[in-house]
C-alpha cells in the first residue's frame, strides 16, 4: 500500500515549506507525508464540527467550556517535527493559554481526522499509531463519503472503539458527550456518493 512518497533522507521543516501551496504536509518520525489540500466536502465538515464544539466547549455557551478547539493547528512534538490534525482539542487545565508565536508543543487530548480518498490510509494507519504512542486520549474519524463518525478512546496503549455512528443519528460522543450532536447537519449540501450498484 502506497501511503505517500518519502524522502531518502530525514525530512526537515524546509521540505515542508517547499511544498506547493495547493499541498499540505506533516513530518512524523523524520518522514514527510504530503497530500493535495482537501476538497470542499472535507472543508465543510471540518467547519461544521468546529462550530458545533466551539460554543459549548471553548466558549462555555450551552456547555461546560474548558477546552480549546482548534482547526488544523501546528503541533511540534518529539517524533513529529510538524503535525496538524484536522481538528485538535486541548483541555485548558493542561493548556491555559495559546502560544502567541510558534507551534503548540503539547499532546492534544482529542483529535479528529476527516477522511478523504487521498489521506484515509495515512490517517487510519500512520497517524493512528502515532497518536496512541504519544498519549492522545480520544480520536474521531469522520468520513463524509460514508457519512460516519467513529469514536475511540485510548485505553492501556490501544484504541478502544466506543461507537460507530452514521447518517442522521443524534449522538453524544466522548469526550464531548455533555451535548448531543446532530450528524445529519454535517453532511448538508454534500453530494452523495454515486451508487456502485449490486
Amino acid at each position: 500500500m502506497n501511503i505517500a512518497p518519502t524522502l531518502v533522507r530525514p525530512a526537515t521543516l524546509a521540505d515542508l515549506e517547499a511544498l506547493p501551496p495547493t499541498w499540505r504536509g506533516e513530518i512524523l518520525d523524520d518522514t514527510l507525508y504530503a497530500f493535495p489540500r482537501p476538497r470542499a466536502p472535507h472543508a465543510s465538515v471540518e467547519g461544521l464540527i468546529t462550530t458545533d464544539l466551539t460554543n459549548p466547549f471553548q466558549r462555555g455557551r450551552g456547555g461546560p467550556g474548558g477546552w480549546w478547539i482548534l482547526p488544523e493547528p501546528s503541533i511540534q512534538l518529539p517524533g513529529a517535527a510538524e503535525i496538524s490534525p484536522d481538528l485538535a482539542g486541548f483541555r485548558r487545565e493542561r493548556l491555559p493559554t495559546l502560544p502567541r508565536e510558534g507551534s503548540i508543543t503539547l499532546v492534544p487530548d482529542w483529535v479528529c481526522e476527516i477522511l478523504s480518498p487521498s489521506t484515509a490510509s495515512y490517517d487510519q494507519i500512520v497517524k493512528r499509531r502515532f497518536y496512541v504512542r504519544i498519549g492522545v486520549q480520544h480520536i474521531w474519524y469522520v468520513d463524509p463519503r460514508d457519512r460516519t463518525l467513529l469514536v475511540a478512546q485510548h485505553v492501556e496503549g490501544r484504541w478502544m472503539e466506543l461507537g460507530l455512528h452514521g447518517a442522521d443519528e443524534k449522538v453524544r460522543a466522548a469526550p464531548f458527550d455533555a451535548i448531543e450532536l446532530d450528524l445529519g447537519a454535517w453532511w448538508e449540501g454534500i453530494e452523495p456518493e454515486a451508487s456502485a450498484g449490486p
